[in-house]
């Protein structure tokens, strides 16, 4: 797909406005992560179309809900191949990234395609977060955490929240069926110091007018200090996801 012009209307139609700085640095991104995908499994998309949609779009769709303060420190828990911080990254570029993935040859790919960008103030922890959230210079530190992971909410807040400062956000990326795993989580979320504060259903239109995807983006405000008992050492959270006992 060489077609800039073709590319950035899949976004403008989206509501994202590109300038020329975005679109070359959002083709460079395509092509890497392709290229490096030969190597090491960075994602199951292969087609143009679906890693602009599925994964670059879809990053974004948190501009729509959220008012993201200039400077604002951003965390991005199990990142994987830089979903969605770098494209939130490329389209704020004033923002400062850190970028938490425990896999380390995601990592060498995300030092390279950072440094392919030309991004600025972007950190990479090769790390667990249950251990990186323990260390004073991440823990509550950060005015914005998300995550596109695959952990179910009761978990993922367990991970997240002991990141977030005092009046900043956590924010799930999560399918629109999140009922349930919101009624599960709500334990865990005011356990560790959260208040829900929105849920938001966004959708993806297809250039054809037709329905592409869903995603539900799940507001978590930081309203109180997670307790020094969070996040538990590694395992455990998903073992024994903190769910009310009833």
């Amino acid at each position: 797909m060489e077609d800039k012009d073709f590319i950035k209307k899949l976004f403008t139609d989206q509501g994202f406005y590109l300038n020329d700085n975005h679109l070359e640095q959002f083709d460079i991104y395509r092509r890497e992560l392709k290229e490096w995908n030969t190597r090491i499994n960075l994602t199951s998309l292969t087609e143009d179309i679906d890693i602009i949609y599925k994964h670059f779009i879809d990053s974004l769709l948190i501009i729509r809900y959220c008012n993201i303060e200039d400077k604002a420190k951003v965390a991005d828990v199990g990142t994987g191949a830089g979903f969605p911080g770098i494209p939130i990254k490329i389209y704020r570029p004033d923002i400062r990234l850190w970028l938490f993935e425990s896999v380390g040859k995601k990592t060498v790919f995300l030092d390279h395609v950072v440094t392919k960008l030309g991004l600025e103030n972007i950190s990479i922890i090769n790390d667990r977060v249950e251990k990186a959230a323990r260390l004073p210079e991440y823990r509550e530190q950060f005015d914005l955490v998300v995550a596109r992971a695959v952990a179910k909410l009761s978990v993922l807040v367990e991970y997240c929240l002991p990141l977030v400062a005092l009046g900043g956000t956590f924010v799930a990326y999560k399918g629109v069926d999140v009922e349930l795993e919101l009624e599960d989580a709500q334990f865990a979320i005011e356990t560790l110091g959260g208040k829900l504060c929105k849920v938001e259903y966004a959708k993806i239109i297809h250039s054809t007018r037709e329905e592409y995807a869903q995603r539900a983006l799940i507001f978590i405000d930081k309203v109180k200090k997670t307790s020094d008992n969070y996040p538990r050492r590694s395992g455990i959270p998903e073992k024994k996801p903190l769910l009310c006992q009833k």
